[in-house]
């Protein structure tokens, strides 16, 4: 445990945005699993939820909750499935 005042603080900022991303990539994983689900059924809002998706993973990452590149990855994958679907 730190004994100083700094680091105290330092490991309570630490937790708060250990547990803001912990939250967001929660979020990010069941956009992208019900938009995949949406596409692979072959629904008809299959395109709002690739959208909202992508929307985002685009926001995470552009506020560093994700590496940009993942984010570019895991949304081409999507695209990519949504394609071969349509």
């Amino acid at each position: 445990m730190a004994n100083i005042k700094s680091q105290i603080k330092r490991n309570r900022q630490n937790e708060k945005r250990r547990d803001r991303n912990k939250a967001v990539r929660s979020e990010l994983k069941s956009r992208v699993k019900s938009a995949r689900t949406a596409v692979d059924s072959g629904s008809g809002e299959a395109a709002d939820q690739t959208r909202l998706a992508q929307k985002r993973l685009d926001k995470a990452a552009a506020r560093g909750r994700i590496h940009k590149n993942q984010a570019a990855r895991r949304t081409s994958r999507l695209m990519k499935r949504a394609a071969k679907k349509a």
